[in-house]
């Protein structure tokens, strides 16, 4: 039996008795031992390490707090106070003192952290086998890559082991995993989540992200955790139109009509899997009241290819200029390298090009809602990866290099399966501080497309043994 570990479902089971955060965690933590050949965690607390969080709950009624008593997986490059952030890189480890910004927010609203999950090493890349902790397998085939860099993140979300959980994203670490593991993957506007305590991958274009089993949940979290941070000098204040109480459980039923934007042009890769329920995806929008129009999509592909073929790779170069070149595995090694050839000149042409490519797809986005595009092309086995390591990383990166360069947020839904039996997905994105609107049009369309939870096999409402183990 899976559990139900929604935060709805799981809060109505506690405020009934049906069981304590004490008990859920204990089979959680059995449940993720079990399942440790996905290789979704390099640190799992201890019964000894999770009792603090425990205790605290015994105290307080599951009313007191909105995520009282919620498991919670936290990506190893966002700090957990006295547990080790390797960024999947040994040498690299360290332990912090003080918990991430974002981390501390939600274990104060009642959050348990069940540990720190695996990643591509220094959040680069987009597969998630990229890491000396084992290659992260998909949830649905294990042959099959996870995404990442996220890997571990969405596995254990998926598997059932967490409620939800913090992954980050500059290329589209949050959103290529989510596609992968039937989650959806939320990456807010670029500073609405303070990214204090993470290890930085580009920083000034860093994002944490969201990892949950529908788009009610992503919401709740994002504004738990969307706070202003004096610290953090790229933290945002969130406008008052982008809180909870925006997020709408379906624009059908309050007859809102909607428009949203489908680029002229789209590569599948050849995957006519991926490009039919990319189709269906659509027909399901104009269903629910969206009108469609047609967007040249050729500036933000080229937005796109600025993040690594352009200067930003240099913020990553940055980011490890105190790690030994021979404590990371060669593919890392050989990506940032590649910024060794950049000059200040380059920051600036490429500053200049970027900003007139925002000006044009800004204007594309002017009139609409939202677009939607292919989460990915298309999806490898982990075999397919280790052939062509940066050349298919690249292709998975296609429709989500770009947004953090045009400051803007960005949902990744899943949206049906292949017949790989892995998931796959489409993401709704529009200008920066439009989230809840986001999280509101895409919460339609994941509802439309009725499918089960995650990888637990559980269709949303049914009831679930909450003492008993995964079925995987």
């Amino acid at each position: 039996m899976a559990h139900d570990l929604t935060l709805d479902h799981l809060r109505n089971t506690y405020s009934q008795g049906i069981t304590t955060p004490r008990k859920l965690i204990a089979s959680l933590l059995k449940q993720a031992l079990q399942q440790a050949n996905y290789n979704a965690w390099i640190t799992l607390l201890t019964r000894e390490e999770l009792e603090p969080y425990l205790e605290a709950l015994d105290r307080i009624r599951p009313s007191d707090l909105p995520l009282y008593g919620v498991p919670f997986a936290i990506k190893d490059n966002i700090d957990l106070a006295g547990v080790p952030t390797t960024a999947a890189c040994p040498d690299f480890s360290y332990i912090p003192r003080e918990s991430a910004f974002v981390v501390k927010l939600l274990i104060e609203a009642g959050a348990v952290p069940l540990g720190k999950t695996n990643l591509d090493q220094f959040a680069t890349g987009l597969v998630g086998v990229r890491s000396p902790y084992g290659e992260g397998k998909n949830s649905f085939n294990q042959e099959y890559i996870s995404g990442g860099s996220s890997a571990g993140s969405a596995i254990a979300t998926a598997l059932g082991q967490v409620s939800f959980a913090l992954g980050t994203d500059t290329a589209g670490s949050g959103r290529v995993p989510a596609a992968l593991n039937n989650l959806i993957g939320h990456k807010p506007t670029r500073g609405l989540l303070s990214t204090t305590g993470v290890v930085p991958a580009c920083k000034s274009l860093d994002c944490v992200s969201i990892f949950a089993l529908n788009c009610r949940d992503a919401a709740k979290l994002l504004d738990i955790t969307a706070k202003f941070d004096s610290a953090n000098i790229y933290s945002r204040t969130t406008p008052s139109s982008n809180r909870l109480r925006y997020f709408q459980e379906s624009f059908p039923n309050n007859k809102i009509s909607f428009s949203f934007g489908i680029p002229e042009q789209l590569d599948f890769q050849g995957n006519k899997e991926t490009q039919a329920l990319f189709n269906q995806s659509i027909k399901k929008l104009k269903v629910l009241g969206g009108q469609a129009v047609t967007v040249d999509f050729n500036p933000f592909i080229e937005a796109a290819k600025l993040l690594y073929e352009g200067p930003w790779v240099a913020e990553r170069w940055i980011a490890t200029q105190g790690v030994k070149p021979k404590s990371m595995l060669e593919v890392i090694r050989k990506v940032i390298n590649s910024a060794e050839t950049k000059t200040a000149a380059d920051a600036f042409l490429g500053q200049y090009r970027l900003q007139a490519l925002k000006r044009i797809c800004d204007k594309t986005l002017e009139n609409i809602d939202f677009i939607i595009i292919p989460t990915i092309p298309t999806a490898y086995t982990r075999q397919q990866i280790s052939e062509q390591p940066i050349q298919r990383n690249s292709i998975l990166g296609t429709y989500t290099n770009f947004m953090n360069l045009l400051d803007y947020s960005a949902t990744a839904v899943p949206v049906g399966f292949l017949s790989s039996g892995i998931s796959w997905g489409v993401t709704l994105f529009s200008q920066k501080h439009c989230d809840m609107s986001l999280l509101s049009f895409s919460n339609s369309l994941h509802q439309a497309c009725n499918l089960p939870l995650a990888a637990t096999g559980e269709r949303p409402g049914e009831t679930s043994n909450q003492d008993s183990g995964s079925r995987h």
